[in-house]
């Protein structure tokens, strides 16, 4: 079999599952509350008509005209967002995950690393009006050169393979592992920029995130865990324009498994949660070698000083874009999007800062604002019907009702 055949055929096999059939009428979707993701006030009695995936219009009910012939979805009583964005999740198994993304209402994720050639094919596959699964942004292979010299020929390779963004590692995992030098990243950094891609990278220390800014990284893609942000740090953001994504639960994720936690209970997890996980945590072994971990005690502290600095951060007005590191085991991905969002409003965001750093922050730190992140005419109709408006209490975006991506109803 050919190289082309056997892509034409991963293609296929890829992209077939989550189209539905093709419709070409014109969608309606009336009597809504609409939260449009632009900073508006809410619209009580609203409309959103789409067509071939897009929407053409979104507003009150007066001033918007049902084109005749359209079929009309009622949606009395639900408040509709926008499609929720993760700007650093993980695919692997590219349809189970996505399919599960898009369950809890997570439209759109930038997986930053390690995605499988699927992941690749799904991304070229979807711009289609018949979509059902979520959108993937991909950053190809983490980059981990040790020489300035390797991380252009590797910045090289993952330009060839047309990554969306450039993802590179600045940590040593609590002193276990050696760190990436500032040589090498910087190396990283200017090589990708002249190639016309962003960098975004990992970090947990305050002071490896100010040289990143200073060598001109574009994403900081976790919170910083170990001192409290400062002055130097704020300015540098502000003059790089750069965007962090805070991955509170991925801190959680390292110490809530020493017991069963609460949420193993919650029927909105239990329907699309993996079970080889959820056994696997269970495990009484699993759980007392969590417990007896020193990294997981550090990490809770991490937690504490993260949740902090993202409020200064964002009081400083330094774009805050949600993101959760989910897909490694026990990161359970579109559930924990959920728990972030509730994170962040514990950590002292508004509800409303909250909702804008997974839809219209996210995509413009992301660079895709042009297609999703707001619902206005041009943009994909990528959006969830909740029961009740997450701006009176973030808690209600678990209350989900029904999503839809490209107007098209996601199966749940």
């Amino acid at each position: 079999m050919s190289a082309r055949s056997a892509f034409c055929l991963l293609l296929a096999a890829t992209t077939a599952a989550p189209i539905a059939a093709q419709s070409a009428h014109v969608r309606a979707f009336t009597g809504l509350t609409l939260i449009d993701g632009t900073g508006s006030a809410p619209v009580s009695n609203a409309v959103i008509i789409e067509r071939d995936g897009r929407i053409i219009a979104a507003g009150e009910a007066s001033s918007v005209t049902i084109p005749a012939g359209a079929e009309r979805i009622a949606l009395e009583g639900r408040t509709v967002i926008p499609g929720l964005i993760n700007t650093h999740g993980h695919v692997t198994d590219t349809l189970r995950d996505l399919a599960t993304y898009a369950a809890y209402g997570v439209t759109t994720v930038y997986s930053l690393g390690g995605e499988p050639p699927t992941a690749f094919a799904a991304r070229g596959a979807q711009d289609d009006p018949r979509l059902t699964r979520s959108r993937v942004f991909l950053a190809g292979p983490v980059l981990a050169p040790e020489t300035p010299e390797q991380a252009r020929a590797l910045v090289a390779g993952v330009a060839e393979q047309r990554v969306d963004i450039v993802k590179i590692r600045v940590d040593d995992n609590l002193g276990t592992t050696v760190k990436m030098p500032p040589d090498v990243f910087a190396a990283v950094i200017d090589e990708a920029h002249r190639r016309g891609l962003r960098v975004a990278a990992h970090v947990f220390y305050l002071a490896d995130a100010k040289a990143l800014l200073a060598a001109g990284a574009d994403f900081i893609a976790h919170s910083i865990r170990d001192a409290g942000v400062d002055a130097e740090l704020i300015t540098g953001m502000k003059r790089s324009g750069a965007c962090l994504s805070p991955t509170l639960m991925r801190e959680v994720s390292t110490f809530v498994y020493e017991t069963t936690p609460d949420f193993f209970s919650d029927p909105l997890f239990l329907g699309h949660a993996n079970p080889e996980w959820m056994a696997s945590l269970r495990q009484p072994s699993s759980q007392q070698a969590m417990r007896n971990s020193p990294s997981a005690q550090r990490y809770k502290v991490a937690l504490d000083v993260a949740s902090r600095n993202v409020k200064r951060l964002a009081d400083a007005g330094i774009p805050i874009a949600m993101g959760t590191d989910t897909g490694p085991t026990g990161r359970f991905q579109g559930y924990f999007e959920l728990m972030e969002l509730e994170l962040m409003v514990k950590a002292g965001l508004t509800p409303a800062q909250a909702l804008a750093s997974a839809t219209d922050v996210a995509a413009r730190c992301m660079r895709i604002d042009r297609d999703v992140g707001t619902l206005e005419p041009g943009k994909w109709a990528d959006f969830v019907a909740l029961d009740a408006s997450p701006l009176s209490d973030i808690g209600n975006i678990r209350k989900i009702s029904s999503v839809w991506i490209a107007g098209n109803r996601v199966p749940r």
